[in-house]
């Protein structure tokens, strides 16, 4: 039986519908990841689920005492003298657990806060915003809900938190999730399942993020051919319409009337969302030499951050800082840029350099200003690589309506806030880009654009990321804080410099799982039954059996006529058959997934 069930939600903004007579099924056991544009709707829906919101119009139900665990956006535990108190105050282990039960309960709390590194006796006010982030995550974790809901859990958590939060989450620790994150190696590694929400429909695609992207690509292709194919007959009947007073007297009406359907479809018909356009100007060449740091050192407090550092930037390098929060990335760059001065070495810039640094606080947005004011100051058009453009026309390209220019900075989401931000800095020539937390808060497909822009960027970039994948897609070389203050120089990205680190086996080494997380997997000594081996030859045709029939039946349930000319047992029907076919994809993809890595290891040896 399935866990949770959503039929025909509906759940609207203003004159915009989020939820769009959506449908959604999630069964026990599976760990979906739910993407989407920004502003789609994505957290409002985990809100219904959770029991904070109420749909429209819909049904939702399942299972019954079924418990859900939540860990919003920006979740941070209420104040109290230490994090443990400050967490008991919003367990509710005391009204949903019996004695014995809360004590095990508070003993796995104790349990994922070690794990998260966190020490429970920290006073509340002190702990940093990963330090919160990681306290509601092991909080959620202990109390062991049928259902885990996590809405961008990966934000203000470094890599080493990341990697162990999908450790977990594969692990067992967690019987079912639906997961809103833009982290795709994230989604790579953990989820079964991917729920699209687009215009107000969720669509699902079993598998991880990279099966996702092979057949949203074949969906979006056929999409535009049906749409093609709807705006070709319509321009037809609406030719014939308008034909003579000949014509027009021996008109069949039904046909008239087919016409007006097809006039009212066309006009509801949701268009795709626009995307952000992208493209920076490069300036003129800096010289050779961007900047050099010999024997840099720097401290605070006597915990060194910068311990006898030898750099040498130049021009056209990209690199990725790669650390724990707290390790001092944001601290290095302001080094790097003569910003802040060393308590010893020295730091030499080069010449002609044009810098645009973005902040991951967003300092640089005056909140009181309007987008156009933060955009271009003192005048109506920006300067761009392909020439100058008003400001209206470049607000359009990061997504602003027109009628927002005049908007103060302080209504925009933290999303928006990233885009406008980007947009202030793409507004001028820059040599030196410097990026600090670019992704936080950008949906996916801004993502990606983000990393194209970047991939033809001329000039030198510094990128602190804690993005896996965006660190591979841009960097040419990694900057990796070891500790005590030592930096050290990789070749490539994020995945390289897991090839190319030291085993790490000493004192100060992370937790086994944080260990395994990284870690190729021990390689199996069971070699393929013969009954593997032929399940694993014939899976890869079941699947594709299966995604037929499902698109027969999405072909069905899409037609403008179906739900007019279908008895309501039939749709009902459809409906079931479809949810079917998708869970028993899912559990195949998941099983050649297994066999097909299982027959890789072994043929490794």
């Amino acid at each position: 039986m399935a866990l949770l069930t959503l039929q025909d939600a509906e759940l609207a903004y203003g004159l915009t519908p989020l939820l769009d007579r959506a449908n959604l099924t999630i069964q026990p056991g599976e760990r979906i990841g739910l993407i989407g544009r920004n502003g789609t709707g994505k957290s409002s829906l985990l809100k219904i689920i959770a029991g904070q919101m109420s749909l429209d119009d819909g049904v939702l139900g399942g299972e019954d005492g079924v418990s859900i665990a939540m860990v919003e956006q920006e979740s941070a535990p209420p104040e109290a003298p230490t994090l443990r108190e400050s967490l008991a105050l919003c367990s509710g282990f005391e009204e949903r657990f019996d004695e014995r039960e809360r004590w095990s309960a508070e003993a796995r709390l104790t349990e994922f806060l070690h794990r998260f590194g966190l020490d429970e006796n920290r006073p509340t006010v002190t702990a940093s915003g990963g330090e919160r982030k990681r306290a509601m995550l092991a909080l959620a974790l202990a109390q062991k809900s049928d259902l885990l809901l996590l809405d961008e859990p990966t934000n203000h958590l470094d890599i080493e938190g990341i990697t162990l939060l999908e450790e977990l989450l594969i692990s067992g620790s967690v019987k079912s999730a639906l997961i809103i994150t833009h982290d795709r190696a994230f989604l790579d590694r953990v989820a079964t399942r991917i729920i699209e929400l687009d215009r107000g429909w969720l669509r699902s695609y079993p598998g991880n993020f990279a099966a996702y992207e092979s057949r949203k690509a074949d969906q979006l292709a056929a999409e535009e051919v049906a749409k093609r194919k709807f705006d070709k007959f319509w321009a037809q009947e609406e030719v014939w319409i308008r034909k003579g007073v000949e014509a027009r007297r021996t008109r069949n009406e039904g046909r008239v009337r087919r016409l007006q359907a097809l006039r009212e479809e066309r006009s509801a018909r949701r268009e795709r969302l626009g995307k952000v356009s992208l493209s920076v100007d490069a300036g003129e060449r800096s010289g050779k030499l961007v900047a050099e740091l010999i024997d840099v050192n720097k401290q605070f407090s006597q915990n060194p951050i910068v311990n006898e550092l030898n750099l040498r930037i130049m021009r056209g390098d990209r690199f990725g800082f790669i650390g724990p929060n707290g390790a001092g990335k944001s601290t290095l760059i302001k080094l790097i840029l003569g910003s802040l001065t060393p308590d010893s070495g020295s730091v030499r810039l080069g010449t002609n350099l044009q810098v645009a640094y973005f902040d991951q606080m967003r300092a640089q947005l005056d909140p009181e200003r309007t987008l156009a004011e933060t955009i271009s100051p003192g005048s109506e058009w920006v300067e761009t690589a392909q020439g100058k453009k008003h400001v209206m026309s470049y607000l359009a390209d990061f997504l602003f309506a027109p009628q927002r220019a005049q908007a103060p900075v302080k209504m925009l989401s933290g999303g928006e806030r990233n885009r406008l931000l980007l947009a202030r800095l793409f507004a001028q020539p820059t040599n030196l880009l410097v990026l600090d937390e670019p992704t936080n808060d950008l949906d996916i497909e801004s993502l990606e654009l983000l990393e194209d822009t970047l991939q033809n960027y001329t000039g030198t970039l510094l990128l602190v990321s804690h993005d896996r994948a965006f660190i591979d897609n841009v960097v040419t070389q990694t900057l990796v804080a070891e500790g005590n203050g030592r930096w050290k120089e990789y070749a490539g990205g994020y995945s390289d410099w897991l090839q190319q680190r030291p085993q790490r086996l000493n004192e100060g080494s992370p937790s086994k799982s944080n260990v395994t997380a990284d870690a190729p997997r021990e390689k199996s000594r069971v070699k393929l039954s013969f009954k593997e081996q032929r399940e694993l030859a014939e899976l890869p045709q079941q699947i594709e059996n299966l995604e037929i029939k499902l698109k027969e039946i999405h072909a069905r349930l899409s037609d403008p006529n179906y739900h007019k000319i279908q008895a309501a047992q039939t749709i009902k029907d459809d409906v079931k058959a479809a949810e079917d076919l998708e869970l028993s994809m899912n559990t195949k993809f998941e099983r050649w997934s297994h066999l097909d890595q299982k027959n890789n290891t072994l043929g490794a040896k």
